[in-house]
């Protein structure tokens, strides 16, 4: 991918969650109830999509299977993504995520245990470069400081609707600021033309980003890739 996007989730306390409501919202993580923001940010901090208010007692993998953040892909509506690692295709781009995502095509995780320097310096810079997510996490919150605090804020829409404008706030202040330099991937030009993909279709796109064996063939060609970059342009070598 031309740039790349890492992908996690943040709660916000929810201090007058009603009492109800509160074994929805709280996970023995958190010390009370929260509600959960997913993010995919670039490098830049630009802040590519967003979905805000499903209960804090969800998990990561079900927050990604009903924000609908790959549904694009799978209606073949999104610019193309394929690209080459290690001499390989790869028809979609991926995300950067952390151990708890599930193993798919388009989900780019670390190694929990590399057992040689190819991997281990593999595993440096994912979780390195993954970095982008959490950062663009604390400059939200410590520009807005409504959402760093425990909410007090009784309707959940009222929430959302500060969630994202803080989002919209954060993006025009990087743009405004010449800071954002990922624009260009979405550039007017590159917008496809809806394809109408039949159902069956979009069955098999599915299958495809859900690919397990993709996923880990994918791993190895980009730590192959990286190692390869290493060696030319030294320990500084882009992720991909």
């Amino acid at each position: 991918m031309k740039f790349m996007r890492s992908l996690d989730c943040t709660h916000w306390e929810w201090a007058t969650c009603p009492t109800a409501w509160k074994w929805q919202h709280h996970r023995g993580d958190h010390e009370g109830p929260t509600l959960i923001l997913q993010a995919l940010v670039s490098q830049d901090l630009w802040i590519w999509h967003a979905y805000f208010g499903m209960t804090g007692a969800k998990n990561d993998i079900v927050f990604l299977q009903s924000s609908g953040l790959l549904n694009d892909v799978i209606d073949g509506v999104v610019p193309s993504t394929s690209f080459y690692a290690n001499d390989v295709e790869y028809k979609y781009g991926y995300y950067l995520v952390d151990g708890v995502y599930p193993e798919w095509a388009t989900l780019v995780k670390s190694l929990s245990c590399p057992n040689d320097e190819k991997r281990l310096y593999y595993k440096k810079k994912q979780e390195s470069a993954r970095k982008d997510v959490e950062r663009a996490f604390s400059v939200l919150k410590k520009r807005w400081s409504i959402i760093a605090q425990p909410s007090r804020i009784l309707e959940k829409s009222k929430k959302r609707n500060i969630t994202y404008t803080c989002i919209i706030l954060h993006n025009m202040i990087l743009e405004d600021s010449g800071r954002a330099f990922c624009g260009e991937s979405y550039e007017e030009d590159n917008q496809p033309t809806n394809p109408l993909l039949t159902y069956a279709k979009k069955e098999v796109i599915q299958v495809s980003i859900r690919d397990r064996d993709t996923h880990h063939n994918l791993r190895a060609d980009l730590t192959k890739h990286l190692w390869f970059y290493r060696e030319q342009e030294g320990d500084g070598a882009y992720f991909f």
